[in-house]
């Protein structure tokens, strides 16, 4: 296919498809993220109007928040990122399961006294909640018992302000199931009638590690992001998986074969907006990620996030598509051609140069699709059904 051709499939989306999409979401097709954070997570709201076959490959390796404070209680992944796109996907209609939701998304405040929140956990435990009142039977039970494992290791230091129940609740799976997500994730998808595919990319309590070009060493995630530190002042030059520390290669790391079997059924793949490093990038450093995705004859899309990334210190959208493709090529191998990684970058039409599509073609071959995908109110923030329906066009 040429570059004018997939320009003009974008330009002018196929509505039928779309149109049949959403009058059918059952029979949607399967778009693939790589995904990790809440960036994607309106877009998911909205693309489940579409199609349920959506599959989400999160990435545990959050180091802030909740999810840290579970981590180094009970030394688990990172659940949070995982709970909140379940959240986001969840059968919002009169079919699925709002007490359920309800509970899942709440958080315990984030000022309230030691003894206040113990006492709140406890009214949930024995029932008097409200939010647990609302639920019934047998569904009820079968939360307490997640909760109740969860009580049992619960350390007495345990710090509840601004916990989220959800989170909780996947902990408390999480260590009924000898310590594997993957049954407490199918559990919570069934409660809340999760209409996709929610996954992490590994089972495995990792943290995210960087050197930057001026020799910084970053070593974890909460350090990269800016959010909880001062931004990176220099850009990423090595960016790699740590376990306790210790550096891993690709290859201490497998993908699971079910994330590979996902990524071999999928209808389009696409590197979504998001922190590129440790929501994205992150996702694609496993062994056998670059190699399944190579093999897969299907769109591969780049949507790159509006606004500034802090993680993008110094780059320009080609070096991001260079850096994405350098983390594919590890596994892949060196050789592997770009239309086997990525076939176009999605972008806005007000949010990139004339140079960048140049640079993408001369460089990469890659064609630069301008679309307007922003929304009409906030320039920083995409329109999930413009995405939605570019997306679908191109699958």
């Amino acid at each position: 296919m040429s570059d004018l051709q997939i320009t003009r499939n974008a330009e002018f989306p196929d509505t039928l498809r779309v149109a049949r999409a959403r009058s059918l979401p059952n029979l949607g097709p399967r778009l693939l993220f790589f995904s990790g954070g809440s960036a994607l997570n309106e877009i998911a709201r909205v693309l489940k109007l579409y199609t349920h076959n959506s599959i989400h490959l999160i990435t545990p390796f959050d180091s802030g928040g909740s999810s840290q404070v579970l981590r180094e209680a009970f030394e688990m992944p990172a659940v949070g990122d995982l709970r909140s796109r379940l959240m986001a996907l969840a059968d919002e209609s009169v079919l699925g399961q709002p007490d359920i939701f309800r509970l899942f998304s709440y958080r315990f405040p984030k000022n309230a006294t030691r003894a206040d929140l113990a006492e709140e956990f406890a009214t949930l435990m024995d029932g008097r909640h409200r939010l647990m009142k609302a639920i019934s039977q047998p569904m009820r039970s079968l939360i307490l018992s997640q909760l109740k494992v969860f009580a049992a290791k619960c350390p007495a230091e345990f710090n509840f302000a601004g916990a989220s129940v959800g989170n909780l609740i996947l902990a408390g799976g999480y260590l009924a199931n000898d310590r594997a997500l993957e049954p407490v994730l199918f559990l919570m998808s069934k409660m809340v009638a999760v209409q996709g595919t929610v996954r992490a990319i590994v089972d495995r309590n990792l943290d995210i590690g960087a050197v930057l070009h001026d020799g910084t060493e970053v070593s974890t995630q909460r350090l990269l992001t800016g959010k909880d530190a001062s931004p990176i002042a220099s850009t990423i030059r090595d960016f790699f998986l740590l376990d306790r520390g210790v550096r891993l290669s690709g290859e201490d790391v497998p993908l699971p074969k079910r994330n590979r079997k996902l990524i071999g059924q999928a209808d389009l793949i696409c590197y979504p907006p998001g922190s590129l490093f440790s929501s994205v990038i992150a996702n694609l450093l496993p062994k056998h990620v670059g190699r399944s995705v190579a093999q897969r004859t299907v769109p591969k899309i780049y949507l790159p996030s509006l606004g500034a990334d802090p993680e993008c210190h110094g780059m320009t959208l080609t070096d991001q598509v260079d850096a994405l493709l350098s983390a594919l090529r590890t596994d892949a191998g060196a050789e592997t051609p770009v239309s086997d990684l990525m076939t176009a970058v999605l972008c806005d039409n007000d949010a990139f140069n004339g140079q960048d599509a140049v640079r993408l073609t001369t460089r990469f071959g890659l064609p630069l699709v301008p679309l307007p995908l922003r929304k009409a109110n906030d320039p920083l923030r995409y329109d999930p059904e413009k995405v939605c329906e570019a997306l679908l066009s191109m699958a």
